[in-house]
C-alpha cells in the first residue's frame, strides 16, 4: 500500500497527492482530507469554500475548463479520469499546462487561477 504523499508540478502550487486506499472483502476506505497530516506534508491549509460531485455515466464525458477564485481540492471517488490544469495567473507560468490520469487514489490541489478539467476515462464515474 502507498503512503500519503504529496507531490508538486511544473505549475507552481499545483499540487498531486498520493492517497492510501485501505481496502478489504467489503471494499476500500480512504482518508480524502485529513488536515494534520496533509498541511504537514505541505499541501496548504485552506477552507473550502464549496463541495461539488459529480456524476458521469459514460467514459468520453468532458467537463471544463474551470477557473475559480478559490483553490479546489479535487478527488475521485470511483473510476477514473484525464485531468488537465492550465495555469492562468500572471506571471512566468502563465499558460503551462500540466495533465495526470486520476483514480480514487489520486488527488489534486488547485490553487487560485489554475483552471482544471477533466474527461472520464471508465463508466460511473463520479468527481469530486
Amino acid at each position: 500500500m502507498e503512503q500519503l504523499a504529496v507531490a508538486p508540478t511544473e505549475i507552481p502550487g499545483l499540487l498531486i497527492l498520493t492517497l492510501p486506499l485501505h481496502g478489504d472483502a467489503r471494499g476500500w476506505f480512504k482518508e480524502n482530507w485529513q488536515r494534520a497530516k496533509m498541511t504537514a506534508l505541505g499541501l496548504p491549509d485552506f477552507s473550502p469554500v464549496q463541495q461539488n460531485m459529480s456524476f458521469n455515466a459514460q467514459a468520453g464525458v468532458t467537463r471544463g475548463i474551470h477557473a475559480e477564485p478559490w483553490d479546489k481540492f479535487i478527488s475521485v471517488a470511483t473510476g477514473r479520469v484525464f485531468g488537465a490544469w492550465v495555469d492562468l495567473r500572471d506571471g512566468d507560468s502563465f499558460g503551462q499546462v500540466f495533465t495526470a490520469e486520476l483514480g480514487p487514489d489520486k488527488a489534486v490541489f488547485v490553487p487560485r487561477g489554475v483552471a482544471n478539467s477533466y474527461q472520464t476515462l471508465a463508466d460511473d464515474t463520479v468527481y469530486s
